[in-house]
């Protein structure tokens, strides 16, 4: 389970939460221009735009979850199990295996447009990094500061949706997502009226009532819906800790805490980190289950011109400020 959200004040936002019961030991990696990309089917990049993000690195290469380039385009990977399905090699297509999808587009591709012109070109297949690293059943959040799109290869082919809300969760498939929030359009940040009859003398006896029926469950479904609702309704300063810390609290509309979504074995669920980059500037903010305190990381404090891969591991161990000490 995930959530991702976009957000847009002075700059432009991004990022996501990963909901999962344990960690890949993901970390803050970024990817300088020089960096050799190789692809399974395609020819290898040597030059390219440096990318921020979490992910797990695997002999040396960053299998991300989401990230943002240089140039302000950001992509996340959503978990979408039983909808997803990824196609064989075909000839005549760009032939990209699932787990380069995002280094594929955020290397070369400096806004959404371009991103949904080259998705027009590829075949995104199965082809796993290694034996036994099987892949991820996806889809995909892909923005800039002008707009998001959706999108997901599924048993009809590679669908690209416009993604007005800017914000994904898991499944069902994204317009069914979309349709469903027809069900919740009376929902407002402002106090309700009564239209339940003229006849009754109805009152409100609370703050925040005209939310009322807003879905508060941890399903993927649900969470589109709060989180859409939440993102659509926030408001905050123009400046970066205003904004920063405004992201972190859409995101925190739909965190996870652990024994509130029991899995087998005695596992549970839980939100391992929540990020959000500063993609205009290249500062990948981050908070984790363990760690609520807001970390971060500069790419361009980074030698963006170099080769090798920059990692910074997850601060994961609780720091509590002690005011009166």
């Amino acid at each position: 389970m995930c959530t991702a959200a976009t957000y847009r004040t002075k700059d432009f936002y991004f990022g996501r939460t990963l909901d999962y019961e344990f960690s890949y030991g993901e970390e803050i990696t970024v990817t300088p221009r020089n960096y050799p990309f190789s692809f399974r089917y395609l020819p290898e990049k040597r030059e390219h735009y440096a990318i921020i993000g979490m992910a797990h690195v695997e002999e040396d290469y960053p299998l991300y979850y989401d990230a943002v380039n240089e140039k302000g385009l950001g992509m996340a990977g959503l978990n979408f199990v039983g909808n997803a399905v990824y196609g064989e090699v075909r000839e005549g297509k760009e032939n990209v295996a699932v787990f380069e999808l995002i280094p594929y587009i955020l290397s070369q591709c400096e806004n959404t447009e371009e991103a949904r012109e080259l998705l027009g070109k590829i075949q995104i297949t199965d082809t796993r990094f290694k034996e036994q690293l099987p892949n991820g059943r996806l889809h995909w959040i892909i923005a800039d500061e002008k707009e998001a799109i959706t999108v997901e290869s599924v048993t009809e082919g590679l669908k690209i949706y416009e993604n007005a809300p800017g914000v994904l969760t898991n499944n069902p498939p994204f317009p069914m997502q979309m349709f469903q929030l027809n069900n919740y359009m009376q929902l407002s940040s402002r106090q309700p009226e009564n239209l339940f009859s003229d006849q009754l003398s109805l009152e409100t006896y609370s703050r925040g009532m005209g939310a009322l029926g807003l879905p508060g469950d941890l399903s993927s479904a649900s969470r589109f819906v709060r989180v859409a609702f939440t993102k659509l309704h926030a408001r905050s300063g123009e400046g970066e800790a205003d904004s920063v810390g405004q992201f972190f609290h859409i995101l925190g509309s739909v965190e996870q805490t652990r024994g509130c979504c029991e899995l087998e074995n005695g596992k549970y669920e839980i939100t391992i980190y929540a990020s959000c980059c500063n993609a205009t500037k290249g500062i990948y903010y981050y908070t984790t289950y363990t760690n609520r305190q807001i970390t971060a990381v500069d790419m361009h404090r980074e030698k963006l011109d170099g080769t090798e891969l920059i990692r910074y591991p997850m601060l994961e161990e609780e720091q509590i400020r002690l005011q009166n000490a």
